[in-house]
């Protein structure tokens, strides 16, 4: 029986790659880098499953070009706004994603990111390293309190709570915004608000929204000058739900105190971008799911949601469970 042809527009952990191996003739793009689009044009015609990256729009131009053989299309992320899901569907064809996953690794690097931005870490090792600590200094690198401090949370998710747990842990006032209430949330003192209660009240602003046309640019200048001139905006979410120039011109200005991003707008940000030029803000390269164990089960997950949908079963996990019927 002929194998079905399956491309992978990136390399994954190993765990995941051996898995489809078995059962899938594959083709992986093997740079760092993402898949130039002529490449994936051609290199997916004919295919029958792709596994793809945030990078790679699945579009209809793309989805043409691969013929009706298609069967699945296995996102390797939580997210999928990457994928024209509609266009998909219309198809009948399944696309699947990673949720719960990495939930608590991504809660950690957005507390990680909220402690370091609080306590200057980053400034602080710069200036270790260019030779400039001398003594210790009484007024050197002040920075705010995390414990008994307000945190807002914009989109009370999977991650959002999980990261209100570990902020309950340190004695914070915990603010949410979101569509509908969580139901645990009172449960460890977490208080639901409107989106402009939270900017002016908290001392620090996590985002966990998903990217729809309602959270776009959703942190613009309007929102960041209603924030307090001490607050620090962290963003482990997507890029585009903050205004990056409108960021620059508030940090830049003291509008607020810092930033702290994994995920930018444009991304990778330009090495000379203006952001990049600032002493207040830490950017990661999208590293929330980062963990060995983590991107390992991450792997797994689309590997099986793209053999389901080779073998005409149910996705494990599916966005469009439509198609079904």
């Amino acid at each position: 029986m002929k194998r079905p042809y399956v491309v992978v527009t990136r390399r994954i952990p190993q765990v995941g790659l051996d898995m489809l191996n078995e059962e899938a003739l594959v083709r992986v793009w093997p740079e760092e880098t993402p898949i130039p689009r002529k490449v994936m044009l051609s290199w997916a015609q004919g295919a029958d499953g792709l596994l793809t990256l945030l990078t790679e729009p699945v579009d209809e131009a793309l989805l043409e070009a691969i013929g009706p053989q298609l069967r699945v299309i296995s996102n390797f992320a939580v997210g999928y706004d990457n994928v024209d899901v509609a266009a998909c569907t219309r198809r009948g064809i399944p696309v699947g994603n990673t949720p719960g996953v990495l939930t608590e690794t991504t809660a950690d690097l957005a507390f990680a990111l909220l402690m370091a931005a609080a306590r200057r870490l980053l400034e602080a090792d710069r200036f270790v390293r260019a030779g400039k600590w001398r003594t210790w200094m009484p007024l050197g690198f002040l920075g705010v309190d995390i414990h008994g401090s307000s945190v807002g949370i914009i989109g009370m998710g999977r991650i959002g709570y999980a990261l209100a747990r570990r902020c309950a842990g340190f004695d914070c006032r915990i603010l949410y915004y979101n569509h509908h209430t969580h139901p645990q949330a009172e449960a460890i003192g977490a208080q639901y608000v409107d989106l402009d209660t939270l900017l002016t009240e908290s001392d620090f602003v996590s985002i966990h929204a998903p990217l729809t046309l309602e959270t776009e640019r959703l942190i613009d200048e309007k929102a960041l000058r209603k924030m307090k001139r001490t607050a620090v905006l962290i963003n482990t979410a997507r890029g585009k739900i903050v205004d990056s120039e409108a960021l620059y011109r508030a940090l830049r200005d003291g509008v607020i105190a810092y930033a702290a991003l994994d995920v930018t707008d444009p991304e990778p940000l330009p090495v000379d971008h203006p952001l990049l030029m600032l002493d207040n803000i830490i950017v990661a390269p999208h590293i929330g799911s980062a963990s060995v164990a983590t991107r390992d089960r991450m792997a797994l997950m689309a590997v099986r949601n793209l053999l389901a949908g080779l073998r005409g079963e149910r996705l494990p996990a599916c966005v469009n469970p439509e198609v079904y019927g």
